[in-house]
């Protein structure tokens, strides 16, 4: 039988556990999948460990891309059709039931680990800079963990559209990273807040995209012009505090909205717009997936353990 992670009590990485499973016929609106490669993503942390509650047990991981191998009634796909997916759970699997709508064919010269690779985060990034805040030509850009999965996307998609990027990073080799990817200057988390201010010459930031949360969100609401957007997608350092909203008006009637993918993927015709953006820019070289990791499904729990010690750079796949 086919090995697949399961959770069956919530918990640290060790929840992880690497099982066989049975793996059905499809039924109506599916398709089996032979998974290549399963993207390691942030929320899956959130999955296992219980912030974002799920049923147990459960099977872990929301992407990942491989080869349909059946289909079931009323699915328009075939089998031998290569397809990449970013809202299924289960994917850290061998083989698994994919629901048929989720499915999203990958085009000629986009490798599996590529597709696996770039979704989830993608997508994110690109509702980030196209949506929830629309990057304009010469906006002063603050990101946090640049060389990060998402962010080294962001840096990428934000200078295309214009955008003065100011990254931060840990180590050195982070910086380098974030610099390669076009970010206009590198700092460290010490006191980032002053290097936004001369960055923009005192004026503040247009945006600040903050995914790491409780030890960098005050830093970003003060480094924000009058109305500016504080735009906090993710908590890597632990959940924010309640704020008080007189504290956006202190700041200069400034904006903080707290997105998520499923409302930026809202209709078939959103999501097919931002993931044919991003294979179309992949296709041109314009943006590049940088994979900093690969695990067996035996060590999907390692994978977990680095990508929240912050050891990890741009995105780390499981290959079954």
């Amino acid at each position: 039988m086919p090995n697949a992670v399961r959770v069956r009590q919530t918990g640290g990485p060790e929840a992880l556990e690497l099982t066989d499973v049975e793996v059905p016929a499809p039924g109506e609106g599916q398709v089996a999948v032979d998974v290549a490669a399963a993207g390691v993503n942030y929320i899956d942390t959130y999955h296992r460990s219980g912030l974002y509650p799920i049923q147990t047990p459960f099977g872990v991981g929301l992407e990942g891309a491989g080869t349909i191998t059946a289909v079931g009634p009323g699915v328009d796909l075939a089998v031998g059709d290569r397809v990449a997916w970013y809202t299924a759970q289960g994917s850290y699997a061998e083989k698994f039931l994919l629901p048929a709508a989720e499915a999203l064919p990958i085009p000629d010269g986009v490798s599996f680990e590529t597709a696996a690779a770039l979704l989830l985060q993608g997508v994110t990034a690109h509702y980030l800079v196209a949506s929830t805040y629309p990057v304009q030509p010469g906006d002063a850009v603050l990101m946090h963990a640049g060389a990060g999965g998402v962010g080294l996307l962001l840096i990428q998609l934000a200078k295309a559209r214009g955008a003065r990027v100011l990254a931060t990073v840990s180590t050195p080799e982070k910086e380098k990273l974030a610099r390669e990817a076009g970010a206009d200057e590198v700092v460290g988390y010490e006191d980032f807040g002053s290097h936004a201010r001369a960055f923009t010459n005192g004026e503040g930031m247009h945006v600040v995209y903050d995914g790491v949360g409780k030890t960098t969100f005050d830093q970003s609401l003060a480094s924000l012009r009058p109305r500016g957007y504080m735009v906090l997608f993710g908590a890597s350092s632990g959940p924010v505090p309640p704020v008080d909203p007189q504290r956006l008006n202190a700041q200069g009637s400034v904006f903080l909205t707290r997105p998520k993918t499923g409302d930026y993927s809202a209709t078939p015709e959103e999501v097919r717009w931002r993931v044919g953006e991003l294979f179309d820019a992949v296709l041109a070289g314009s943006l590049s997936v940088r994979i900093g990791g690969r695990y067996p499904l035996s060590e999907a729990a390692q994978a977990h353990t680095d990508l929240q010690g912050r050891k990890t750079t741009g995105k780390l796949l499981l290959i079954p």
